[in-house]
């Protein structure tokens, strides 16, 4: 019997779709950077121009792109769906101004794995108060030690040097909140039983993004300045085609034969891929405490997501079986809850 949840797409390439797509959203803050030193242009015209070339090609590419969900949901209220959108595309909003404004803040490797490192240690904390979630032993120790990389980077790294400044880390978290709300409220509607078309998704909270950014694009600068445009515009239409829609459909692709948590874990190649750019190609100079608390950071990270990979499955089999049960018809939304294993994958990178 077919399963609504297979794919024709071998694992194997699902994920080295995965990985393309954590190096190429690790090569988006290094772009960035090029940018603010070429161009004139600020994190917010930044931001404004990779979402909304991102969205037209994203656009362009949607009857290739998109999957339809493998249970047809319910039809949404208006209501629901203006509160989906608005706050998916805010906190892209949030994500992706703040991150930018880390980098050019505090550089690139530190910004980003700020960024990243922080920001499943937010979710983590953030599902326990919001839904309920217990951490468990594991979880507990892995968000201590992914603060204690924290404090490790930051502490360290900003004594008697410039390769950490506090302001740039306080964007940085600032962007990982960002990132968390999104990612915990789609969390939510999956607990709640609504599906999320993570294309469909992306395309709205990238529409809201460029909507709300561009009069604050138009005071910042709109327009890249007239020396060396020709290189300005070759790196906004990289970094709108290759770490945002090519990107974006890669990882849409591979998450239909790849699990979630495995896809979390690989996307810390992203920042990875960044702090070697940053020390290779833009010459930031990493100290030894940055370099220990990155390792810790990450460390931490990848034992929080495996730790919930062998919890959260269950938990979700659990409250669906509770669900079908008090509607009497046992078993009938088993693919939806398995969809949910396979698809909690956060919805939107920067």
């Amino acid at each position: 019997m077919h399963h609504p949840l297979s794919s024709a797409l071998p694992v194997g390439r699902g994920l080295a779709f995965v990985i393309v797509a954590a190096v190429a959203w690790g090569t988006a803050g290094a772009a960035a950077a090029l940018l603010f030193d070429t161009s004139g242009l600020g994190p917010v015209s930044l931001t404004f121009w990779r979402t909304a070339g991102g969205l037209l090609l994203l656009l362009a590419g949607w009857r290739l792109l998109r999957r339809p969900l493998p249970v047809r949901p319910a039809p949404q209220p208006v209501r629901g769906r203006v509160l989906r959108v608005t706050v998916m595309g805010l906190g892209l909003t949030v994500f992706q101004t703040a991150y930018f404004a880390a980098v050019q803040h505090t550089g690139l490797a530190v910004g980003t794995v700020v960024t990243l490192g922080a920001g499943p240690v937010l979710i983590a904390l953030g599902a326990r108060v919001w839904m309920g979630e217990r951490l468990g032993r594991g979880g507990t120790l892995a968000v201590g030690a992914a603060l204690s990389g924290l404090a490790i980077l930051v502490l360290g790294g900003a004594h008697g040097t410039d390769t950490v400044r506090v302001s740039g880390v306080a964007l940085a978290l600032l962007s990982a909140g960002g990132y968390s709300a999104i990612t915990l409220y789609t969390r939510w509607l999956g607990r709640t039983g609504t599906p999320v078309d993570a294309y469909l998704t992306s395309v709205t909270s990238f529409a809201v993004c460029a909507g709300c950014l561009l009069p604050l694009a138009a005071i910042e600068g709109l327009l890249p300045q007239a020396e060396q445009l020709g290189r300005s515009l070759w790196l906004m239409v990289y970094l709108a085609a290759v770490p945002t829609a090519l990107a974006y459909a890669l990882y849409f692709a591979g998450l239909a034969a790849v699990r979630a948590a495995t896809a979390s874990v690989i996307v810390l190649i992203e920042p990875v891929t960044a702090a070697v750019i940053a020390v290779l190609l833009l010459g930031e100079h990493l100290t030894t405490p940055v370099v220990a608390g990155t390792a810790v950071l990450l460390g931490a990270v990848a034992a929080l997501v495996l730790t919930e990979a062998r919890s959260g499955p269950g938990v979700g089999r659990e409250v669906a079986g509770r669900r079908n049960r008090g509607r009497g018809r046992p078993g009938r939304h088993g693919g939806t809850v398995d969809h949910r294993d396979r698809e909690n994958a956060a919805p939107v990178r920067e």
